[in-house]
């Protein structure tokens, strides 16, 4: 329950994953197949026509969106560099 609520916590940081996201692509610590991976899950993700639960459900539709953009930020972070984590507070 606890990792449950931290991650609705990150979602209201959201703002500070935006410049996140670009140092990540950017730093030369970051392997490429880090940075490819990510790239790839990130536009598969977009692309991707289907999901769990239909979007046209008011409010019910964005949950699995808004929890594998979740997920993605939150295994970046665990894989980026020390010094971007404490950049960023993470």
């Amino acid at each position: 329950m606890r990792r449950f609520w931290k991650r609705i916590g990150f979602l209201f940081t959201f703002q500070r994953s935006i410049p996140f996201l670009k140092d990540f692509f950017v730093e030369k610590e970051v392997t490429k197949s880090k940075k490819i991976l990510f790239a790839v899950l990130i536009i598969g993700y977009f692309l991707f026509p289907f999901d769990l639960i239909p979007d046209f459900l008011f409010g019910l539709g964005l949950v699995d969106d808004v929890s594998i953009a979740i997920l993605l930020l939150q295994w970046m972070i665990k894989m980026a560099p020390q010094h971007l984590k404490e950049k960023y507070s993470f």
